[in-house]
């Protein structure tokens, strides 16, 4: 009988395929007392070195058959398998409560699992999945259990598993593997990445695909809509089998315009950046016709490490990138940590709600000797291309102007130091809080650009935290009051005569594009795997019927009523 499971399609694309069910293998213990302490320490070291082995030849795959990004994926695990800290830990357990090495090494994961405690975000799901998959890779060589391996299977299939580690996904032979389901992950995991990069459809976050799906099911796997069809009707795979034919010819037409500037119909320049984790990124920014970095992250070069990256090593990372981009606009975003994020070096007070507390901008203002390192090494950068700098989390404009004095200040330290930097960089903030965005004609006489952050802005405005399930439905992108904050900031910047792009999720929104465009975004920032489709998709709307539809939209008192307005004005294919 034909059913149907929802997830979220992590990876466009449609494949149809019977299924292939990866069963993890059992990996259970028992504790046990060792008399011989050091033999099973040795053993213990031993599993150490074949875990590195393993991911060692892993990553070199990965680089041969996906790409240098995902392959930098797997350094994480290395970094873990040979993480002193962890690796003392084991074998003091080991030796002080005399247990076997399994035992030693599960209590020793757990421990470093419960560190991150309740706070559910994407980038701690990462980790946490992370030291996981090292976990039992380790444990599997201790236990010598084989894991199971997709470079082994030969027949064209649709993998469902309950996860799916980074580790696993870079072994997948798109020859045979047409596209993989699981019940847990998000759009954005490690795991996502790599589908992305292989162009291997995936649906993640089933939550019930192998408790419905057997091995040898067919199964249609729709990656644009997050749906898995399980022994679909002839009908339903006839249409899926068009639907398929247009994709594919929707993707040729989409890499006709990797060369192309983004025009609407009517000829508005829209520019499409991606948003960046590290400088290894941009080669794939560069590929997929990025005309900008619209968000460098650079939060990533303090994470994964065990002190303060220093002056040096910012200000090579940020020139790379700058003579990579050739004079397109490089907009990086000041230090970012706090909330979400944490440094494992740099501990703070533990908070309530960690998402409205000492975080961002807040942290760079009383922690000036990192904000100050960071502007020094962006400013000895500039001169190396076209450096937007942007501050984050900004909530008054005192705060704004504070952060642009110590530019100022570093500025007058580099000339008395006889170092060159741009004299044209521009200054610009993020619009992620309801008082930045009410107070925006403000900050608009103040800063060179704004960018508009959703995922803060959304949950500010709505008072709802987007992680939490019981209020997930109030993280709504199409709410009127949402519209209303970008239409307000995108007026306040042109009274101005600023910039105003946008670098949340929500530009990547292939609904909400069209909204964007027509309240007067002049430009977006996205996964570096959407720039084609949005400049494709940009290039049939007109800016002027966009503009008739947002004030329509503006009106409606729902979000509901805005999607319902969107699909009936507006055919996106």
């Amino acid at each position: 009988m034909s059913k149907v499971l929802k997830g979220i399609g992590a990876s466009r694309g449609i494949a149809i395929a019977k299924a292939y069910r990866m069963v993890e293998p059992d990996l259970s213990f028992e504790k046990k007392e060792v008399t011989q302490c050091e033999k099973e320490v040795a053993r213990f070291k031993k599993a150490l070195h074949s875990a590195e082995k393993e991911l060692l030849e892993l990553k070199d795959h990965a680089k041969k058959n996906v790409g240098e990004e995902e392959a930098s994926i797997i350094d994480a695990h290395l970094c873990l398998v040979n993480d002193p800290e962890l690796i003392s830990m084991v074998m003091d357990r080991i030796r002080k409560k005399r247990v076997n090495a399994e035992y030693a090494l599960s209590e020793t994961i757990n421990f470093h699992l419960s560190m991150f405690g309740t706070i559910e975000n994407e980038y701690m799901n990462e980790r946490v999945a992370d030291i996981q998959d090292v976990s039992k890779r380790i444990l599997s060589h201790l236990l010598n259990v084989h894991r199971l391996n997709p470079k082994l299977i030969t027949e064209e299939v649709i993998i469902v598993s309950a996860d799916l580690s980074p580790s696993e996904a870079v072994q997948l032979n798109k020859s045979f593997v047409k596209g993989f389901i699981s019940d847990i992950g998000g759009r954005t995991s490690h795991t996502a990445i790599i589908a992305k990069s292989l162009e291997i459809p995936a649906v993640v976050g089933t939550k019930q695909a192998m408790n419905e799906i057997l091995t040898g099911d067919l199964v249609i796997l729709d990656g644009i809509n997050g749906k898995v069809h399980i022994n679909p009707t002839r009908e339903i795979i006839e249409n899926y089998k068009k639907m398929s034919l247009q994709y594919e010819a929707d993707k040729k037409e989409w890499f006709q315009l990797v060369n192309e500037t983004t025009l609407t119909q009517d000829g508005r320049l829209i520019k499409i950046g991606a948003n960046i984790n590290t400088p290894k990124d941009v080669h794939t920014v560069l590929s997929n016709g990025g005309e900008a970095i619209g968000l460098f992250r650079t939060e990533f070069l303090y994470m994964g490490r065990k002190e303060l990256p220093s002056e040096e090593e910012q200000f090579e990372a940020y020139k790379e990138v700058l003579i990579k981009m050739d004079e397109k606009p490089v907009i990086i975003r000041t230090l970012d940590i706090g909330g979400d994020k944490g440094l494992s070096y740099l501990q703070f007070p533990s908070e309530i709600n960690p998402f409205l507390g000492f975080r961002a901008i807040r942290i760079c203002l009383q922690e000036q000797m990192i904000f100050r390192t960071q502007l020094r090494a962006l400013l000895r950068a500039s001169a190396y291309g076209n450096l937007k700098i942007m501050f984050p989390m900004i909530a008054t404009l005192t705060e704004f102007q504070e952060a642009k004095n110590i530019l100022e200040e570093e500025k007058d330290k580099l000339k008395l130091a006889g170092i060159h930097f741009s004299e044209k960089i521009e200054i610009g903030m993020m619009i992620e809080t309801p008082s930045s965005a009410l107070m925006a004609d403000h900050f608009a006489k103040e800063a060179d650009f704004f960018s508009i952050g959703t995922n803060d802005l959304i949950q500010f405005t709505m008072a709802a935290d987007r992680m939490n399930e019981k209020v997930e439905y109030l993280y709504q992108p199409y709410h009127p009051a949402i519209l209303r904050f970008i239409k307000m900031i995108v007026d306040a910047a042109k009274k101005e005569g600023i910039w105003v792009g946008m670098c949340g999720e929500m530009a990547e929104d292939e609904r909400m594009i069209p909204i964007l465009i027509g309240l007067g975004v002049q430009g977006i920032s996205m996964n570096v795997h959407s720039i084609l489709r949005a400049r494709s998709l940009i290039k049939k709307l007109n800016r002027v019927e966009m503009q008739a539809l947002s004030e329509r939209l503006l009106n409606l008192t729902t979000g509901e009523k805005v999607i319902e307005e969107l699909e009936q004005s507006i055919k996106i294919n």
